[in-house]
């Protein structure tokens, strides 16, 4: 007959070897998190600069209507809106332009708000009717 065996004592993990785990994926963490974050950032841009975009053809159309680009707005639900709202497609920025007292340029300027608004590289986008991009780096 076969004899009974006392369970093993080495069928688990000490203290210590899940501390060394848990240290590791402290580690793990504190590199990827800042990166992840920093990488939606620069991904969320894509919201800044399609919308740009989209108003700069709009001012463009309207300019083609009416021959200067005074009188354009911007949300206010008027029939001379260029862009319904004032903020990106994606609610990220909020977006406002300015008319040259020439009133035949523009710059378009996109400012980061919320969770966006720690990109402190490209905080603040700018557009212009020439197509000039600022910070030329965030484009």
């Amino acid at each position: 007959m076969k004899a009974i065996r006392s369970p093993s004592r080495h069928a688990g993990f000490s203290l210590i070897e899940l501390m060394v785990v848990v240290a590791i994926v402290a580690i793990l963490a504190a590199i990827a998190y800042p990166n992840y974050t920093d990488t939606v950032r620069r991904s969320n841009r894509s919201d800044a600069r399609a919308t740009l975009l989209q108003i700069a053809q709009s001012l463009e159309r309207y300019f083609t209507e009416n021959n200067t680009y005074a009188g354009a707005t911007l949300g206010t639900a008027a029939a001379t809106d260029v862009w319904p709202t004032t903020t990106s497609t994606e609610n990220r920025y909020t977006i406002s332009f300015s008319v040259a007292p020439s009133a035949t340029a523009y710059t378009l300027q996109a400012a980061a708000t919320g969770f966006q608004d720690k990109d402190t590289e490209c905080a603040t986008m700018t557009l212009s009717h020439l197509g000039v991009r600022a910070p030329a780096a965030c484009w």
